[in-house]
């Protein structure tokens, strides 16, 4: 079986390599999968591709007459990726479900502690040898109220790592864990409800039709002041242009992100020669009480290895004639 792996990452191709044991031929390309990119993958069985990859209908069309049989999807998500066109079309989809809950979940709290604890601003004042601690002033997350909408692999993990601060939780998803909420002290509620009682939101939902722009400004008007909302999940569960006018205007406190509703094109390539035209990014950079990070919440050591291996896991099962239980086209429906 011959690959294409589209948005190849220098620092993702070793695991790759060690994961694949010189079994299958595999072709690295730092492009991203798009209508244009798609008749690269003529010749080969199968394309690998990531979260910023276009894997539309269109797209879809064009692998099939290029011959391809196989999608294997480097992450968890697919929201990027037409499920039922796959399908219709014969193609196999298959993802990493759960290569690190816990890379996640650890970014998450990394960038709620730099945003109260000043981190960014301390360095840069003590850079330039200013020691005062006028600007620096944060508050103790322990017996804060949390609220964590989405309590799937990562938001356990969250709620675990919380739980451990001395947090009160509260939470909000479709499926309740009551088990867990038991084991960890955690109260389930309404959406509203977690909005007017937390100190301190997480986001960590699948971006669907349900969860798109699920923070909105009805929302944030429900928020308290002071709050700090970190969002982990993907940048369009959030509505950018609302959350911005809330934070110009001190209606919530901060906002840390690892994703960004716009990302696509942008994250996981070096723009500093060729800046984009984003205002809408500009603007929530230059703003102090925010804190973006490029989509690197999952570069750990360990979650590379994972999604490599689990990644060719799939093919292998493919290669095998096999179903991968990682496979999400068979479990559609119509």
């Amino acid at each position: 079986m011959k690959i294409l792996i589209y948005s190849a990452k220098d620092f993702e191709i070793p695991f790759l390599e060690k994961a694949n044991k010189d079994v299958y031929q595999i072709k690295y390309i730092p492009e991203r999968l798009t209508s244009k990119t798609a008749m690269l993958s003529l010749g080969f069985n199968a394309v690998s591709i990531f979260s910023a990859d276009d894997v539309s209908s269109k797209v879809l069309e064009l692998l099939y007459d290029f011959g391809v049989q196989y999608i294997a999807i480097r992450a968890a998500g697919y929201d990027n990726i037409h499920l039922k066109t796959a399908q219709k079309l014969g193609i196999k989809v298959a993802n990493v479900p759960e290569y690190s809950p816990n890379a996640i979940a650890e970014h998450a709290v990394t960038l709620l502690l730099a945003l109260n604890r000043k981190v960014i601003l301390s360095n840069q004042q003590v850079s330039n040898y200013n020691f005062s601690l006028s600007n620096l002033v944060g508050f103790d997350v322990n017996n804060k109220t949390v609220g964590i909408i989405g309590t799937g692999k990562i938001g356990k993990v969250l709620a675990k790592i919380l739980y451990g601060f001395g947090c009160k939780i509260i939470a909000n998803d479709i499926y309740e864990d009551q088990k867990f909420a038991k084991q960890y002290d955690i109260n389930y509620a309404e959406l509203s409800e977690l909005c007017q009682k937390s100190d301190i939101i997480m986001l960590s939902v699948p971006l669907n039709s349900h969860t798109h722009y699920m923070i909105n400004s009805d929302l944030i008007r429900l928020m308290k002041r002071e709050v700090f909302i970190i969002n982990i999940a993907r940048g369009a569960v959030v509505n950018t242009s609302e959350l911005l006018e809330a934070l110009k205007w001190n209606r919530i406190a901060a906002y840390g992100a690892d994703v960004y509703e716009y990302e696509h094109s942008l994250f996981f390539y070096d723009r500093s020669k060729t800046k984009p035209d984003d205002q809408l990014l500009q603007q929530l950079i230059d703003l102090p009480n925010v804190l973006i990070t490029p989509h690197q919440a999952f570069a750990t050591k360990e979650a590379l290895t994972n999604i490599a291996e689990t990644t060719i896991y799939n093919i292998n099962c493919w290669q095998q004639n096999k179903a991968s239980k990682n496979e999400l086209t068979r479990e559609l429906v119509g």
